[in-house]
């Protein structure tokens, strides 16, 4: 059965179509196995299988050294500010911190429970960019460096990887994990949840090797990097049929053009949104410096720079009618987000690009 509308939302969010269509596919009986991968032992050799699928095509896709370890777990996001401070702040008892956005503002708070936070930016009221590395208040002495590669709350987006001078870098690219290509090996850690590779149950984490085996005394077994990977993510019973989803779209993305592929897509379907905002004489209007603006939730506002909140109210009800679904903006934001993951094609950017358009010119007259 096809469905009708057209998922904007910025998580859980949109999968892709043909992925949705093989679980169904296979969802009673899996590959002839006669049971769910629902059903299916963690110790399995038929989940062992789809287990070491997704490390290996994970690890193919985006390059991964062979001195990193790919490990799935869980927790999500907010799970990863915690076991990112768990397994790497007792080298120095401090860390820093790059605030340019909601997310990475509270994984800045949840890391006050581990050590010292320095706050390498100012304190703004809004996000609205990422200020020149030469301005930033980096302290040599700090365990690793953290910062958020794309905000999904703010539309916020590095479009470079921090220089850290040998520090461990550690990244939460949750909302654009595998949308563009990236060199593992200036990291530390990266950890992503929900969005472009999987549904929410599951966090991908991928850790330098010897960042490992060195945790607080504090850390719970499932957060402690070293023993997750000896057990090679089967430590305790992960959520098997999300991990089964996540290598069906790892393979899709495989399919379709890879890591580069997805980054091309991209930046077409971020570039038919922001077009429009900027060539709508203030219509529209998009609050993030240009430069540092989402690839992936294009936020804006609708009849002025701070929002005409019934003009956005119609302007949402236009879009569910039409079968454009959660373009809403985050509660702390306001306005309207569209998160245009992996998942939603070109042509379903279109279509919004067409209502945004057409509304425009009905209240321009």
């Amino acid at each position: 059965m096809e469905r009708k509308n057209i998922n904007f939302g910025a998580g859980p969010t949109k999968l892709p179509l043909e992925v949705l269509k093989e679980i169904e596919k296979n969802l009673i009986n899996y590959e002839g196995t006669g049971i769910s991968v629902m059903e299916m032992s963690h110790r399995s050799v038929d989940y062992m299988k789809i287990n070491q699928s997704a490390m290996n095509d994970l690890r193919e896709l985006m390059g991964v050294p062979s001195n990193y370890k790919i490990l799935f777990m869980l927790g999500g996001g907010t799970g990863g500010f915690s076991s990112s401070c768990l397994n790497l702040m007792g080298r120095t008892g401090t860390a820093d911190y790059l605030v340019t956005g909601a997310w990475s503002e509270k994984a800045a708070k949840e890391a006050t429970h581990f050590g010292k936070v320095n706050l390498v930016l100012p304190k703004v009221d809004k996000y609205t960019g990422i200020p020149p590395q030469d301005t930033w208040n980096l302290d040599p002495n700090a365990s690793f460096v953290y910062y958020c590669d794309n905000e999904t709350a703010d539309g916020v987006e590095f479009d470079f990887i921090p220089e850290t001078n040998g520090v461990p870098l550690v990244c939460d690219m949750s909302s654009n994990f595998l949308s563009r290509p990236i060199d593992v090996s200036k990291f530390g850690i990266i950890f992503a949840a929900q969005k472009n590779v999987v549904p929410a149950g599951m966090t991908v984490v991928i850790v330098r090797e010897d960042l490992m085996g060195h945790p607080m005394k504090i850390t719970p077994s499932i957060l402690d990097y070293n023993i997750v990977d000896n057990n090679n993510s089967i430590y305790n019973t992960p959520p098997t049929f999300i991990v089964h989803v996540m290598s069906l779209i790892f393979k899709w993305i495989k399919r379709n053009g890879g890591i580069e592929g997805m980054g091309k897509t991209q930046s077409i379907k971020s570039k038919l949104l922001y077009e429009i905002v900027d060539n709508s004489n203030g219509f529209y209007s998009c609050p993030i410096d240009k430069k540092d603006r989402s690839r992936m939730n294009v936020c804006f506002r609708i009849g002025s720079a701070a929002g005409d909140e019934e003009l956005e109210k119609e302007f949402l009800e236009l879009c569910e009618s039409n079968h454009l679904v959660q373009l809403h903006g985050h509660r702390l934001v306001g306005g309207v987000r569209a998160s245009i993951y992996n998942a939603i094609t070109i042509a379903e950017t279109q279509a919004l690009a067409n209502l945004m358009i057409s509304f425009l010119e009905r209240k321009k007259k």
